[in-house]
């Protein structure tokens, strides 16, 4: 039976390039997005299902929808999230808490529904999208910066936790990416990095054996970060 990889917001982007990348070396994925636009091309076997991830019972609907399979997960990819740019006093009200809800928590629940499984069978990887801004503060990050601080802190904790049962942690910490975030931006093309880089990243530090983690992928523009 093939591996099974499963990501949160699979329909573009990272998520997309991820499952690509894993569904070409021969594994089944399971994804969620709020809508299915975006796969009808994608290759491979992908099992999808449309969820709201910063709503907890649509995180619960989909951890349900991937336990039907009654398979185990090799590989959970902690991805979904959205980017509101602004600065903490003066932001929209709300701002922090959809950030928070979209991604921090999502990944949370995800990752409570789903981690306990590799925990029992003492294998699996999870990888935990955070953001150059989780490390470092800039202008117009505002809530979101607050949230992906919060994401790689969620991330060391899973690490510490499920490291003795066998499930190795990565916290994936990428600068500006070519995707939809960065729509309509007069910059070239050639100052981002591309989905498939981060991709091929994610894939080479699974691939190590068992016996080794990676615990941060920390990748950038070549040029540095926008």
């Amino acid at each position: 039976m093939a591996k099974l990889l499963v990501v949160t917001g699979g329909s573009k982007g990272i998520g997309k390039a991820i499952i690509e990348k894993f569904v070409s070396e021969g594994f089944d994925a399971i994804t969620s997005s709020r809508s299915k636009k975006g796969f009808d091309n994608m290759a491979g076997k992908v099992h999808h299902f449309v969820a709201d991830m910063s709503v907890k019972s649509q995180v619960k609907a989909f951890t349900d929808f991937v336990a039907g399979f009654n398979r185990p997960v090799d590989v959970l990819v902690n991805n979904a999230g959205h980017f509101l740019p602004g600065a903490v006093v003066d932001e929209p009200e709300g701002t922090l808490e959809s950030m928070i809800e979209g991604n921090l928590y999502s990944a949370y629940y995800t990752s409570r529904g789903i981690a306990p499984g590799m925990r029992k069978i003492r294998s699996g990887h999870i990888f935990n999208m955070c953001s150059i801004a989780s490390i470092q503060a800039y202008p117009n990050g505002g809530s979101y910066a607050i949230s992906k601080f919060a994401m790689l802190g969620l991330s060391k904790m899973l690490r510490e936790e499920l490291k003795e049962f066998g499930v190795r942690v990565t916290s994936v910490l990428p600068g500006a990416t070519l995707t939809a975030s960065w729509k309509g931006t007069d910059l070239p093309d050639e100052r981002f990095m591309t989905a498939e880089d981060v991709a091929e990243a994610v894939w080479g530090a699974y691939s190590l054996s068992k016996r080794s983690v990676v615990e941060e992928i920390l990748i950038r523009p070549q040029l540095g970060d926008i």
